[in-house]
């Protein structure tokens, strides 16, 4: 690994650039040490001295490769299972009783955005599961769970659905762990089929287009905004309101709001959590 690589003041405010244009993230001034941190491998890899070299190949035509392996490394994936509780709480007492009856015809369709390793879409498929061993019938038109991530190196782990042990402490009770995972004979655990059945993975940058995802019922965009500017968020928010359904739901991370967009999500307080309803 390259170590204690300078980054000069021009260099980073080019790279930040460089990462918001790519896929929305905005670095502060003070997160020269991320920068640092994180590209060290790469930048040993491809044998550049500093960070303006490794940006003049970023430009370079054919770049995409050495794109992609900029960007998984400068993505945050901090994930663990069952994050904040009352997302989860809400979906089983509140949303999926509300859509039981609307889906009857149609299949119910949630999308994770930003799902990382798996942890929140699947953690959403075992919801389901519980409530339709508690309501037997329930959405006969099936289920689908859409997870998408920019990066490609975690969605290649959430479709393995393969867990160690450390991973599956964060958030996953034992009674879960055993009624949906089945230990492996390296010590790892593996989701099981009927839950791993429901959810779809698919490489998206929430920069880019959305129409060819189809109409949800929900959207679990959590924990993802806080890394863009604010024009950012509200044109991915716009984006989103068009991929719901009428009445369908939004759900942010605990540290994230909805501001200026009153004229298509209306805001519904949980006790705990807040959740976003379109209009």
């Amino acid at each position: 690994m390259v170590s204690g690589f300078g980054i000069t003041p021009d260099e980073f405010r080019e790279f930040s650039g460089f990462l918001e244009q790519s896929c929305g993230i905005l670095l502060a001034e003070h997160k020269q040490y991320l920068v640092q941190s994180r590209l060290g491998k790469i930048m040993q890899q491809q044998g550049c001295q500093n960070l303006r070299e490794l940006l003049a190949r970023l430009n370079r035509p054919g770049g995409g490769g050495l794109k992609e392996q900029v960007i998984d490394a400068m993505t945050t994936n901090e994930t663990l299972w069952f994050r904040d509780v009352h997302p989860y709480e809400i979906l089983k007492e509140r949303l999926l009783p509300e859509l039981k009856a609307a889906s009857r015809f149609q299949k119910l369709r949630i999308w994770s955005a930003a799902c990382s390793t798996g942890q929140e879409p699947y953690s959403i498929s075992m919801v389901i599961d519980e409530f339709k061993q508690a309501n037997p019938g329930a959405f006969s038109s099936g289920e689908e769970i859409l997870a998408t991530d920019i990066s490609s190196t975690v969605l290649e782990q959430a479709r393995r659905g393969e867990y160690e042990m450390l991973a599956l402490g964060r958030g996953l009770s034992q009674d879960r762990l055993h009624q949906y995972f089945q230990p492996m004979p390296d010590g790892s655990w593996t989701i099981n089929t009927r839950i791993k059945s429901r959810v779809r993975f698919q490489s998206l940058n929430l920069l880019g287009t959305y129409g060819a995802l189809g109409q949800f019922d929900m959207i679990f965009c959590r924990n993802v905004l806080i890394y863009f500017s604010s024009d950012v968020k509200q044109e991915i928010l716009r984006k989103m309101h068009r991929q719901l359904r009428p009445g369908g739901y939004l759900l942010l991370g605990a540290s994230e709001s909805l501001s200026g967009l009153s004229d298509l999500y209306r805001m519904i307080h949980c006790r705990p959590g807040i959740i976003y309803q379109a209009i």
